[in-house]
């Protein structure tokens, strides 16, 4: 849907300290570097400076009365509504109240235009209010809680700056210190016509020159469209797909090249209740999910930086893979508890730092494996420098695809032979299989096609269930798991096998509420709390339903799923079925990615003359999640 009408107009009074905002309500905002959450009252209540995992500055949707938050509203009561500026990640909330309406436009420096301008600068963050029509009274109250809400911020004074804890914060106006609720005031009347601008940056980051805020907001409306632009996909769903690349495109570390899962923590998957979760590193799978879903948006040109970062984090643990490193090497994943916060509607634990970083999880070849395939596939990577690192990792997957692991769900209730496990590692086979053959490289081909058949004829045999009539959760438990779905995206199987049917058909009955999808009823998670759907399988409903030819029910389910997204078309990793309520860390890359490939596959599937040239044949190439003929071994 256009940005135009992705409005959300809603009374947004004044937030008081004791009220939660729903996941939804947010907005985000974003430079290459970190994230901020954006309520639609004009409130930061999620932010860590500067880089993705750095201690939060403001968490009040952690802790409404710890956290910390930064807000500009007007001070009369006013409603709101917002968008995002079409093609870009800058975020325009209007406000209206009895005396004028003023427009509050969020955003970052993008850190290309400190690149550009060759400082070593994350970028600030920028918020400008312009009142349109009237007069309004603008007032800004920004309480910082650094270092988790752990260090009391100390101010320093200086005309329209504060100082504190590494950071300064410029107003158009004095700014006003409350000791007593260690707060900072700035206000400010603005008649039509007129602006006021604030920015909050880091110390090093305010010593360097600076664009003025309305130089920069054009430099970085400029940049967002020249990189949306750039997407060759031209299908019925492209503001979707754009809408969802730039999402994604927020939660890649640009010095790096590494994405992060998700830009929060401990955002519940039950509210209440302890599935809360840091999802602020990156995950192997969920990294090489994105960059797929990018090559597949038509972002040919962007892998390069993951594809680096890759050979150089896989060279760091030999021949296996971890399933999630830190974005930079220093950071830690170890994990701990922040006893001092409520968590979102009182969500305890608040984690930080992830234990499922020692899990071991066989799918991830399979995903790295796909990833690197498709760009191959498309023209777009050469596979040959990382060929070394990519045979150990097939040899690897010869000598361990028969140990049990903590699955893609990353279960803390004990290992299993799962069903998706084996079949990405048959997976990884097969796509290594195809590079070597087709380019010539060197390695134990015979080892791999023979080691793949094996795979192959054992998950066909201890991974069906005639009691469920589909394929189950793992060889030891009789469960449905959504992530079976794949097993035809991948030509582990063909889409039309009566096995597969069986499969989809079971799902539909059991797992599938109101058209969403849970990821499966029961398993040996080791934590409590019943969860919410999961959008990526809904999206993984979609692609299994066109591979088996039902394109219209696919049609139905997408739609529906569209339908649920926030009013700025983002999207949470969670639902609940009948309320639509979003749950779980916010924005999910994992979700937008679902999104990105159903469009693409719907489009290729029934409107094959509204897709580029291009794009079509990058589908086809496709080993997984889009298009694709290749049958099945």
């Amino acid at each position: 849907m256009p940005d135009r009408i992705r409005q959300n107009k809603s009374q947004a009074p004044v937030q008081s300290h004791d009220e939660y905002r729903p996941i939804e309500d947010y907005g985000v905002i974003g430079n290459g570097h970190t994230v901020a959450l954006v309520s639609s009252s004009g409130s930061i209540d999620w932010l860590c400076f500067h880089r993705f995992d750095s201690p939060s500055l403001f968490a009040r949707i952690l802790d409404p009365d710890r956290g910390g938050y930064w807000s500009i509203q007007p001070e009369e009561p006013f409603e709101s509504s917002r968008r995002y500026r079409e093609a870009t990640n800058i975020l325009e909330t209007t406000f209206e109240c009895k005396g004028g309406t003023v427009i509050v436009r969020d955003f970052m420096d993008i850190a290309s235009v400190a690149r550009l301008r060759r400082l070593p600068a994350p970028g600030r963050i920028v918020r400008i209010a312009e009142c349109t029509g009237g007069k309004a009274g603008i007032v800004s109250n920004c309480l910082p809680r650094p270092n988790y809400a752990r260090t009391p911020p100390e101010f320093a004074l200086q005309e329209n700056q504060a100082v504190f804890g590494g950071y300064t914060l410029t107003g158009p106006a004095a700014w006003q210190v409350d000791d007593a609720n260690e707060a900072l005031t700035c206000r400010v009347t603005l008649h039509a016509g007129e602006t006021a601008a604030f920015t909050l940056a880091t110390e090093d980051d305010a010593t360097l020159p600076q664009l003025t805020p309305a130089d920069s907001l054009k430099v970085t409306t400029d940049y967002w469209r020249q990189w949306s632009g750039a997407c060759t996909y031209d299908g019925p769903y492209r503001d979707i797909v754009i809408r969802s690349a730039l999402a994604l495109k927020l939660m890649t570390y640009e010095p790096s090249g590494a994405i992060v899962a998700a830009p929060t923590t401990s955002l519940p998957e039950t509210f209440g209740g302890e599935r809360n979760w840091d999802y602020r590193f990156t995950w192997i799978r969920d990294a090489s999910f994105t960059l797929y879903a990018l090559l597949l948006a038509g972002y040919l040109d962007n892998e390069q930086p993951f594809f680096d970062w890759l050979v150089r984090t896989v060279k760091l643990k030999g021949t296996g893979i971890s399933i999630l490193y830190p974005i930079i090497p220093e950071s830690r994943t170890a994990e701990e508890v922040l006893d001092h916060f409520r968590g979102y509607r009182d969500s305890r634990p608040v984690r930080i730092g992830n234990r499922a970083a020692v899990q071991e999880q066989l799918d991830v070849y399979g995903e790295v494996m796909g990833a690197i395939q498709f760009a191959w596939r498309i023209g777009k990577y050469d596979p040959t420098p990382l060929w070394g690192t990519i045979r150990q990792m097939l040899d690897w997957v010869v000598r361990h695809w028969h140990n049990r692991d903590s699955g893609l769900w990353e279960v803390r209730g004990g290992v299993r032979h799962f069903v998706y496990s084996k079949a990405m590692m048959w997976f990884a086979l097969d796509c290594g299989i195809e590079i070597a053959e087709e380019m010539r490289l060197p390695g134990d081909l015979a080892g791999w096609r023979r080691e793949r058949g094996m795979i192959h004829e054992e998950v066909l045999d201890k991974g069906w269930s005639d009691a469920l009539g589909a394929f189950k959760q793992s060889y030891e438990d009789e469960q449905l798991d959504a992530a079976n779905l794949r097993l035809s995206i991948i030509n582990f199987i063909e889409g039309d096998d009566p096995r597969m049917i069986s499969t989809i058909d079971a799902t539909l009955k059991h797992l599938v509420v109101d058209g969403l999808c849970y990821r499966y009823v029961d398993a040996p998670e080791g934590v409590a709390g019943k969860e919410g759907t999961f959008v990526v399988c809904t999206a993984w409903l979609v692609n299994a339903l066109i591979r088996a030819g039902r394109t219209n029910e696919a049609h139905r389910i997408f739609r529906h799923l569209l339908a649920r997204a926030s009013s700025l078309g983002l999207y949470a990793e969670e639902l609940q079925p009948v309320t639509g309520t979003h749950m779980g860390n916010f924005p999910q890359s994992f979700s937008h990615i679902g999104i990105i490939n159903a469009a693409v596959s719907l489009a290729h599937a029934g409107y094959v003359g509204m897709v580029s040239p291009h794009h079509a044949a990058a589908a086809d190439a496709a080993g997984h999640g889009g298009g694709g003929n290749k049958r099945s071994r």
